[in-house]
């Protein structure tokens, strides 16, 4: 049995939170004990507390104080964690400084998509602050590599999802489009993620207006929270019935039941969960030509690649879809299948073996 901390200093509920639970239900089911420290008061920690996780808060002020750090040492010299597991930047910077000189294993994990501001401060950080560094995709590792990381600490893992068993039936789907007030002829594109710049929902808006004058059937639905959407909101609610804000979403499985189409004009993404897992439920995607986005889907057989922030080349992709339901279903089809080789049994699974492979000759296992 592993002894696993779980690290993440995030104040919201996004993707790599999501995973953080994720992957802990997968290693509990497996007989690993585990804690998941966060700040206090944040979503994760309250999701794990109800969830029968050991819970630690971080400190609600700053956890990099004196105390802070000391609080967390104390609770990995108690419990004599095997591996402490950073799931951002920040927190691996705090796993470092709370463990230094402690006999465990340190493992990052990087999943987003973008260059260092220091490659210096990179190389630092992923050279001799840890002992392994777990990359979303081969795009995220590439970018460590350029950094200055070396190549023999990094591992690709992709970030899981949670397989839908069976698809959403006629009725379901039926139920939501009508809670939409859409017809059988209406043709519903979504997309769901938090609402933030490198999320590109403008890039989504834009593209479906250059439709909307030639096929006013056509209507776009954005799942999600974040901090544009108060100002995307005031500038074309009202303006559009074509374009909907829907906020958080609880039932994806519901949402996703109603569509036809998901959208991801990401201007950057490490793997792109939320293309994933709109494909485990047979919807065909268009995404940007980006990141991970460019691993997971291939161009014309299980989605579709656009130019990344042009809302011309998003619509001409739409527009490509609209009159040809055989091959919606045909793409939707093979990217169900594509999906199921990112389960979270399979991330979980890898990571593991991951974390053994890292402690293999470090020290025997308490």
């Amino acid at each position: 049995m592993l002894k696993i901390l779980h690290l993440d200093t995030g104040r919201e509920m996004r993707g790599g939170q999501v995973q953080i639970l994720m992957l802990a239900r997968k290693l509990r089911q497996a007989g690993h004990s585990q804690a998941i420290v966060s700040p206090a008061g944040s979503p994760l920690l309250a999701a794990a507390g109800s969830e029968g996780f050991e819970a630690q808060a971080l400190p609600a002020t700053s956890p990099w104080d004196f105390a802070g750090l000391a609080t967390l040492r104390r609770l990995i010299v108690s419990r004599a964690f095997h591996v402490i597991h950073a799931h951002d930047g920040r927190g691996q910077t705090l796993a470092w400084l709370a463990s230094f000189q402690l006999p465990v294993v340190r493992v990052a994990s990087r999943r987003v998509a973008f260059f260092p501001s220091s490659r210096f401060g990179h190389r630092l950080k992923y050279n001799f602050t840890c002992d392994g560094v777990i990359a979303v995709s081969r795009c995220v590792r590439e970018l460590l590599v350029r950094a200055g990381v070396r190549p023999g600490k990094i591992q690709v893992i992709p970030d899981g999802i949670e397989f839908p068993a069976r698809l959403p039936d006629g009725s379901e789907r039926n139920a939501r489009r009508t809670q939409w007030k859409l017809g059988a002829g209406d043709f519903a594109i979504g997309h769901v993620g938090a609402f933030t710049p490198e999320k590109g929902q403008e890039v989504a808006i834009r593209g479906v207006q250059l439709l909307a004058g030639r096929f006013p059937h056509i209507t776009l639905l954005l799942a999600g929270e974040g901090p544009l959407r108060p100002a995307l909101e005031r500038r074309y609610r009202g303006k559009n019935s074509d374009i909907r804000f829907l906020g958080f979403v609880e039932d994806l499985a519901g949402f996703l039941s109603g569509l036809d189409l998901f959208v991801m004009p990401s201007r950057e993404e490490g793997l792109g969960s939320s293309a994933l897992i709109a494909m485990s439920f047979g919807l065909p995607v268009i995404a940007s030509r980006t990141g991970g986005l460019k691993e997971i889907i291939e161009d014309g057989k299980t989605g579709w690649l656009a130019e990344m922030g042009s809302p011309a080349a998003l619509a001409q992709a739409i527009e490509a879809t609209l009159f040809d339901k055989d091959r919606l279903r045909a793409v939707g089809e093979r990217a169900r299948e594509t999906a199921r080789e990112f389960t979270d049994d399979i991330m979980a699974q890898r990571t593991l073996q991951f974390y053994q492979s890292l402690l293999h000759g470090r020290r025997p296992l308490a």
